[in-house]
Parts: structure tokens; sequence; C-alpha cells
């Protein structure tokens, strides 16, 4: 990378990593300092060596829209139905279209940046359930520097840090008893990309535990509303923002899997890929229903690490039971995989495992062709759903038993 602006840029977000870390008080000890010092260069050097990386996303698609708001005013294209992202992404994109500088550089550093937040939230995840300061530097920098982090936007040039990041927030708000500031941040999450909605049924289990209130609901619609407001106000239909998802929905293809490890991984040949697809369908809400009785019935037993296994727990499920998933649908699933394993270390191989998984479908994109069959990382992705469910129904029958096993 020869450009000084986007090196400058790399060193402001390894900066406010370090101030991050400063502000959280884990940086007490001189030799975390100097720990932490090292690893954030080298999550920024990593960055760098990927940013000059160009992808056919970006060429055909980023690039593109960013030259369309270049050549139509600016914001004021906002008014026009670019591209299919919804608006809060397309900010971003109109505002690259003002600078002199490689928007392949301004499109990557703005997912660099979230991936620091989205780091961030992973520390303050891990830090409601432990003080310790080497597991909330281990939460910080294992997100920093996981693998699909790493590619997916310093490499890829995708923004899923972005949704991520708002949706870790919400877990930690929602953990933390503040409904509010949980619901809004589920809601900007679910502005920025639809992937947000593989979390939301948590938030039902979350009405559960009386960690939020009917009444936060109301700040769901409130919230994407002005999120999508500024564009609204340039001439752009509100229908348009709300109609986009359910554009993306029925555009996703009719493959049962695109270099998912999703349960199609499974399919070979010839199938009946219309009865396959609804018997998938039919699964991932069977399972939600199930999930929902068990935790209803068990509900003064959720305690917040029941609470973190079920946000892992439909993370992973969901799209695993879904047709049509695509590579990078469970890339919030590998973060939050983070801060549960080092809060429950018995769960220590289920990053792991599903990281692995994730990998297979990076690999098949970005290498266009496969490392290992889909189906390894399916099987990883069962096994990781089967323990979670055996761990949060040992966590139900008994909360204080399982809270003591993960202390020691």
């Amino acid at each position: 990378m020869n450009d000084m602006t986007a090196l400058s840029g790399l060193v402001l977000l390894g900066a406010l990593g370090f101030l991050i870390l400063w502000r959280e008080g884990v940086l007490s000890r001189r030799r975390l300092l100097f720990l932490s010092a090292a690893l954030l260069f080298a999550a920024m050097t990593v960055r760098a060596l990927c940013m000059d990386h160009e992808t056919l996303d970006y060429q055909n698609f980023l690039t593109v829209w960013v030259n369309f708001f270049r050549e139509n005013g600016g914001f004021a294209a906002l008014r026009e139905s670019v591209g299919n992202y919804n608006v809060p992404y397309l900010y971003f994109l109109a505002l690259f279209s003002y600078s002199a500088v490689r928007d392949l550089y301004l499109i990557k550093l703005l997912s660099v940046c979230f991936d620091v937040l989205l780091a961030w939230g992973t520390l303050r995840l891990a830090g409601h359930f432990s003080k310790s300061a080497a597991v909330r530097l281990a939460a910080f920098f294992i997100t920093l520097l996981l693998p699909t982090v790493v590619l997916n936007g310093a490499y890829w040039g995708q923004c899923d840090s972005i949704y991520a990041a708002f949706a870790v927030w919400s877990v930690y708000f929602a953990l933390r008893g503040r409904g509010i500031r949980a619901v809004a941040a589920a809601a900007l999450s679910f502005a920025f990309k639809l992937q947000a909605v593989f979390l939301l049924p948590v938030f039902l289990i979350f009405l559960f535990a009386k960690k939020i209130k009917w009444r936060h609901l109301t700040v769901f619609p409130l919230t994407y509303f002005l999120a999508v407001l500024p564009a609204v106000a340039l001439g752009r239909p509100l229908a348009d923002t709300v109609l986009l998802y359910f554009d993306q929905a029925g555009s996703v293809g009719s493959a049962l899997n695109y270099n998912s490890p999703s349960i199609f991984a499974f399919v070979r040949g010839d199938v009946d890929a219309a009865l396959l697809s609804a018997l998938g369908v039919g699964a991932a809400f069977l399972f939600l229903l199930l999930l929902f009785l068990l935790c209803f019935i068990q509900r003064r037993s959720l305690n917040d690490r029941a609470l973190l296994i079920c946000a892992v727990l439909v993370c992973v499920a969901v799209p695993f039971f879904l047709p049509h998933m695509h590579d990078r649908y469970f890339f919030l699933a590998d973060v939050l995989s983070v801060a549960l394993a080092l809060t429950a270390p018995p769960l220590a191989f289920v990053p792991v495992c599903v990281s692995f998984a994730s990998l297979l479908g990076y690999h098949a994109y970005l290498r266009q062709r496969y490392l290992l069959p889909m189906r390894y990382g399916a099987v990883a992705l069962l096994a990781v759903i089967l323990a979670l469910i055996i761990y949060l129904v040992l966590c139900l029958s008994d909360p204080g038993g399982t809270r003591r096993r993960a202390a020691r």
C-alpha cells in the first residue's frame, strides 16, 4: 500500500484502539501496555497488507456505487435507488465520493474502524462476566485478529463489522439491563444489514428474562426511521427503505447454498430444491419455537451466561438451517462465540469450530476454489449447536453450578 492517507488512517485507528484500552483501564501494568501496543501494530500491519486487494464485489458494485454518487451530486443522489445496501451504509459511500483518496481505501478504512468498535464491544461483553484485564484484552485482540474479521473488511472490502458491532453492543446493553440502548443498537444493526435478523429472535428471550421491557421495543422502528430519515429528506421514498429488505429476500437466488457451511452443504445431486427449502425454513422456525419454549419454562433460571449462550446459539443455528445462505452469514456467530468462550472455558472450542466453518466459505469465494468440502464446516457447526444446547440445559437446570464451573 503506497497511499500515505490510507496508512495514516490505519495509524489513527490503531491509536483509537489504544485509547479505548487505556480508557477501559486494562493497561495499568507495563507489560500489558507494551503487549497491547505490539498487538495493535500487528493488527494494523496485517490490514495494511490487505488494503490493495480488489475483489469482484468491489469492482462490480462498491466502486460503481461511489462513482454513481460522484457523478450525480454526492449526497443529492441518495434520492435515487442505488445498489442493494440500505441507506445508512450509502451515506458513507456518498461521503467518499467527495474525496480524492482512492475509494477502495476509504471503504476498507470504514470497515477497519468498525473492526475496532466491534472488538471494543466484545471486550465489554466479556467484561460483563469477568473483571480480569487479561480476559478483556483477550476478547479485544482475539476479535481484532480473528481471521474472518481481518479478511472481511481489510481484504474483501465488506462491511459486516458495522452491523456486527452494533449487534454485539446490543447484547451487552441487554445484559446490563439497558433496554432502550439495547433495542436502539439492534435497530442500527438491522438498518445497516439484513443479516442482523439472525440475532433479533434472542430479544424475545431477553423479554422473558426481564432484561428489556415490551415498551422498549417501540425504540426499534423509531431508531430505524431516524437512520433513514436523511435519505428520505433528500427525496428518497420511505417505502424504498422499508421494502429494500423484502427485495433482498426475494433476490438471494434459487440455489440451496452459496458457499455456506449450512445444513444444505450435505445436499448433493438433483433434489427437489423447493421442498428442501421449505423444510429448512420449517426447521429454523421449529428450532426457535423449541428454544423459546425452553427459555420461557425456565425463565427464572435465565442468568446472563444462559442469555449469552442463547445469543450465540441463535446466530449459529438460524443460518445453519435456513436455505440460500451465503459465505459471510456466520460473521456475527464468529464474534459472539469469542466472548462466550472467554467467559465459559468448557466452550473454548466453539469459536474455533465456528471460525473454521466460516473460513471455508471465505476461502471458496476469495480463492475461487474449495479448501475442503463445505460439509466439513457444517459438521463443525452441528457439533457447536449440540454442545451449546447441552450447556444451555445444564446452565438452566443449575445456573449457580454452571457459573461456578465456568469461573474455575
